[in-house]
C-alpha cells in the first residue's frame, strides 16, 4: 500500500505540474516594456526697452524738448516735447505682457501735463495706468513704440483769475525747482500660453 500511495502521489505531482504548465500558458499575457527619453526645447525669452535689458532708465525732459528758443536749454512755460519708450520682444518665443511704471519723480512743475493717445494726464502716476499692453508670441511685429508728449503751457486757465493764479504757480516753480527728472521701469511678464 505504501507503494500504491507513493505511485499515486507521483502521478498527482506529474498531473499537477502538467496542468500548471498548460494553465500558465493559457492564462499568460503579453508583456513588453519600451523605454525612451523625453526632450523639450525651452522657448527663448527676450525683452528689451529702448534697446537695453536694464530694468530702470532715467528720462530728463531737457533732452526731449521741441522748442529751439530756450535759453540755456531749460524748460519753462510755453515749452513742450516728447520721448519714446520702445518695448521690444523680438526673438522671444512666448508672449510678453508689459507695464510701464515711473519711479523717483522729483521737482515736477505743477502745470506741466503729459499727453498720450490724445488724452491729457496731470500726474505721471495717472499716465502709467494706461501704459500696459501685450505682445503676443505669434505677432509679426514684436516692438511697441510708446510716444509720450509733455507740455508746459504758457498760460493755464479758463479765465483771467485762473490764468493769474497759474502764472504765480509757474513763477514759484521757476524759483524753487531746478531739475525735473523721473525713472522709467518697464516690467515684462510671460503671457500664460493657452
Amino acid at each position: 500500500m505504501n507503494k500504491k500511495k507513493t505511485f499515486l502521489l507521483v502521478i498527482c505531482i506529474i498531473l499537477a505540474m502538467t496542468f500548471a504548465f498548460l494553465g500558465g500558458n493559457v492564462f499568460s499575457k503579453y508583456l513588453s516594456e519600451i523605454t525612451g527619453t523625453g526632450t523639450a526645447e525651452i522657448a527663448n525669452w527676450v525683452f528689451k526697452v529702448n534697446g537695453k535689458e536694464d530694468a530702470v532708465q532715467n528720462i530728463n525732459l531737457l533732452s526731449t524738448y521741441h522748442n529751439e528758443t530756450l535759453i540755456n536749454n531749460k524748460i519753462a512755460p510755453g515749452t513742450s516735447g516728447s520721448f519714446n519708450i520702445v518695448v521690444d520682444a523680438t526673438g522671444s518665443e512666448v508672449g510678453v505682457e508689459y507695464a510701464i511704471h515711473f519711479l523717483n519723480e522729483s521737482e515736477k512743475p505743477e502745470n506741466l501735463i503729459f499727453i498720450y493717445d490724445n488724452e491729457e494726464y496731470f500726474t505721471i502716476q495717472d499716465l502709467e495706468k494706461d501704459l500696459t499692453g501685450i505682445i503676443n508670441a505669434n505677432d509679426e511685429e514684436k516692438t511697441r513704440t510708446i510716444t509720450i508728449y509733455w507740455e508746459w503751457q504758457y498760460e493755464t486757465g479758463n479765465n483771467e483769475n485762473e490764468i493769474n493764479q497759474n502764472d504765480q504757480i509757474d513763477t514759484n516753480n521757476a524759483k524753487q525747482l531746478e531739475n525735473y527728472t523721473f525713472d522709467i521701469n518697464v516690467k515684462g511678464i510671460q503671457v500664460m500660453p493657452q
